[in-house]
């Protein structure tokens, strides 16, 4: 794995290229977000994924979600009620997931016997940056190993990732507090998860 300390807030273009290229070519990265590390890969790369179900040891039928840069393309990959448009729209970006009727462009290993996905737009410059440069949504799950407690010191993030992710995008120690998560399904909003998006 190849590490890289990359600066919070003007990250450097060589290192996010460089992430975007490992995902470009099926590799997961680990990378900060605004609220704990995350891990990730290609939304539209199947192998990849099972990698990242296999090391996670997850259930298929638990969600992953997936991060975008806007509103705008959430709505390519989910269908917005409008009053959880006003809400997002308020919210947003920020450390919240959202739970949302997937639309078709979402690939089917995501779906396993559901119709949702958990999307979010996080307030982040690296995430940003890397969203940009990549063109395309990017799987967003914690960066830690199955029944692990969160992640926030970067050596310990370098040691449990060696072997499994491609890039470390290391911006100094994270967050501890998971998003915030939001079910948009039904005709009411629900939190499921209070985390570190307060409300």
């Amino acid at each position: 794995m190849k590490r890289l300390v990359i600066h919070p807030e003007n990250p450097q273009t060589r290192h996010i290229r460089a992430a975007a290229e490992a995902l470009e070519t099926g590799g997961l990265i680990v990378y900060p977000t605004d609220s704990v590390y995350g891990l990730g890969c290609d939304l539209s790369n199947k192998n990849a994924i099972e990698k990242i179900y296999q090391c996670k040891g997850r259930d298929k039928r638990k969600l992953l979600s997936f991060i975008c840069p806007d509103l705008k393309e959430i709505s390519e990959y989910a269908y917005i009620p409008d009053f959880a448009y006003k809400i997002m729209r308020r919210l947003l970006p920020g450390p919240y997931t959202f739970i949302l009727n997937a639309t078709k462009r979402v690939p089917r290993i995501l779906l396993e016997k559901r119709k949702t996905v958990g999307i979010r737009v996080p307030d982040n410059a690296v995430c940003q940056a890397l969203l940009a440069e990549f063109g395309r949504p990017i799987i967003s799950t914690s960066a830690r190993l199955a029944d692990q407690p969160f992640l926030s010191d970067p050596e310990e993030i370098a040691g449990t990732f060696e072997h499994i992710a491609e890039i470390f995008l290391d911006s100094g120690p994270g967050g501890l507090e998971s998003s915030t998560v939001i079910d948009f399904t039904g005709e009411e909003p629900v939190v499921v998860r209070q985390g570190k998006g307060k409300l």
